[in-house]
């Protein structure tokens, strides 16, 4: 998404060509910005549209179909029509399965300790480095900041795939439950994978004994020189990122399909 938003602020804000410069294919060029920045509104309009579809699917989950659809949308919603990773048609019958379990039984919702438990299973199997391991202490931290930042996103109207407030489990008072509904899980794995910052900066906020919705109306806290210092180590080099190819390219493709199943399978236990 980073791309289409470049290049229409780019071109939108190149300078003009003046009257007395203007050649016979300055229509042409002063079209361009237009068809782009009209391609990137309608881009823009059709996730909110889906965001909006998914966020009514996630909060009406009364029925494993109704799972099932969510979990339809979400994968189609990423990937198209195509099928493949968790969005084949087995893996997404689980993903449902446990969505609605977490929705009908807080009791049968996928525990913090269980995510920290396949992660860290995952970065010792591929070898990456011990700062990629998690504490309970710091999903949960992780899980409350995704919460606020998607609700607060969510209430000023930036209402994307990944700010849908609904699928975060939460208690009777709007508090973090104790367990996580199979969305949630995905998304905190997710990050954990593609955005290592976001464990550092949950990992400080541990140290410091706060969770991001105790500031929530406050002004914001102080990052430390150290984390920024460690964030920007990390936005040019992702270590777990490092590992998991190496580990694919040392054991081939059916090794690293069967390490991924197998935690697949721990996160998202068979009946």
């Amino acid at each position: 998404m980073l791309l289409p938003v470049l290049a229409a602020i780019l071109l939108l804000q190149a300078s003009p060509v003046s009257d007395q410069q203007a050649d016979p294919a300055s229509a042409q060029s002063k079209e361009l910005p237009r068809q782009i920045a009209e391609k990137y509104k309608q881009k823009q309009e059709m996730m909110h549209e889906a965001a909006l579809l998914l966020n009514d699917l996630a909060s009406n989950i009364h029925s494993e179909q109704d799972a099932r659809a969510f979990i339809d949308a979400v994968a189609e919603d990423l990937w198209g029509k195509r099928l493949f990773g968790w969005t084949t048609r087995g893996i997404r019958h689980r993903v449902a399965h446990a969505e609605y379990e977490a929705v009908s039984d807080a009791a049968r919702a996928i525990s913090e300790q269980r995510i920290a438990d396949v992660w860290n299973e995952y970065v010792r199997e591929i070898d990456a480095p011990e700062e990629a391991l998690v504490t309970v202490a710091e999903i949960h931290n992780m899980r409350d900041g995704m919460n606020v930042a998607d609700q607060h996103l969510w209430a000023k109207d930036f209402r994307t795939i990944w700010t849908v407030p609904t699928i975060h489990a939460l208690d009777a008072d709007g508090k973090l439950a104790e367990g996580c509904r199979a969305i949630e899980a995905l998304k905190i794995i997710h990050a954990l994978y593609f955005e290592p910052e976001s464990l550092l900066f949950a990992r400080e906020r541990v140290q410091r004994g706060y969770l991001p919705s105790d500031h929530v109306g406050l002004e914001p806290a102080k990052t430390t020189v150290k984390s920024a210092a460690v964030w920007m180590a990390h936005s040019r080099s992702n270590p777990v990122w490092t590992a998991d190819r190496r580990y694919l390219e040392n054991h081939g493709d059916q090794d690293y399909d069967r390490m991924l199943m197998r935690l697949f399978d721990e996160l998202f236990p068979k009946e």
